[in-house]
């Protein structure tokens, strides 16, 4: 995994970006822009087919922003290793994200505790992610 850095969008950069947020340009200006965001991509031989986005909240705790795969790579783990990539390079108490019902089951079975937000926009229930790293 390394940093994602570049100033422009990389075209396959945004296709993953798309798989987890229809805000695109301005989700990726923020990672370039906020010193408290990192945007990370998982690479196989030289294609990038996997990214995830962190906001830093403190030194104990980030919140996942965006995490996506290439349909082609899912159902590899390639999720499960990133989310492991962010805990051993920060050591992070806790990590938290926000989903839908889409993805909820991706974070319950990698150790996150579940919690509904209920329907925080019309027809459309809202999930905290929530995984303790200290246990």
């Amino acid at each position: 995994m390394k940093v994602i850095q570049s100033k422009t969008i990389q075209p396959e950069v945004k296709t993953l970006l798309f798989y987890a947020t229809k805000k695109v340009d301005s989700e990726y200006r923020l990672y370039i822009e906020c010193p408290e965001r990192m945007l990370y991509g998982y690479f196989i031989e030289e294609n990038i087919v996997g990214c995830i986005g962190i906001a830093k909240i403190d030194q104990k705790q980030c919140e996942l922003k965006h995490i996506a795969v290439s349909p082609a790579y899912r159902d590899k783990g390639i999720g499960r290793e990133m989310v492991q990539y962010i805990r051993e390079r920060y050591s992070f108490s806790s990590i938290c994200a926000e989903t839908d019902q889409d993805a909820v089951n991706f974070y319950k079975n990698i150790g996150f505790q579940i919690t509904s937000l209920g329907e925080k926009y019309p027809g459309v229930e809202r999930f905290t992610c929530l995984m303790n790293c200290c246990e």
